[in-house]
């Protein structure tokens, strides 16, 4: 009797807890090294959407448009200076189970965001 005196609380002790959070569908860990050396990083998730990313959910909806394939990311259109100071970006992590590697350099840190469709902005 005693051993079902505690049922009750272990069904509340459960419910409270919650079912296990499922890890994200796709994650990345993001670069932007300049030619000075100042490196900048951010972590992203996707499905759902988070990391340190400051706009998360914009960088997925990017990535998900190219299923995934950095070397296909649209452009933004933005304005940005002409002024050469390039940066290298990096994105390893994976998406959807795929491991993704990609590295590339840009002009500058806004060609870097504008040509990544916000991936590389942070």
């Amino acid at each position: 009797m005693a051993l079902f005196a505690f049922a009750p609380v272990a069904v509340l002790a459960l419910s409270v807890l919650g079912s296990p959070v499922a890890p994200p569908a796709s994650s990345f860990q993001l670069s932007i090294q300049d030619t000075a050396g100042h490196l900048s990083t951010a972590s992203l998730a996707c499905d759902p959407a988070g990391g340190s990313h400051p706009k998360s959910h914009v960088a997925c909806n990017s990535i998900r448009s190219v299923d995934g394939d950095f070397e296909h990311l649209p452009t933004r259109h933005q304005m940005c200076s002409m002024i050469y100071s390039p940066v290298d970006v990096t994105a390893v992590g994976d998406w959807r189970g795929v491991p993704v590697a990609f590295k590339a350099t840009y002009p500058n840190r806004c060609a870097a965001s504008a040509e990544s469709s916000g991936v590389f902005s942070f």
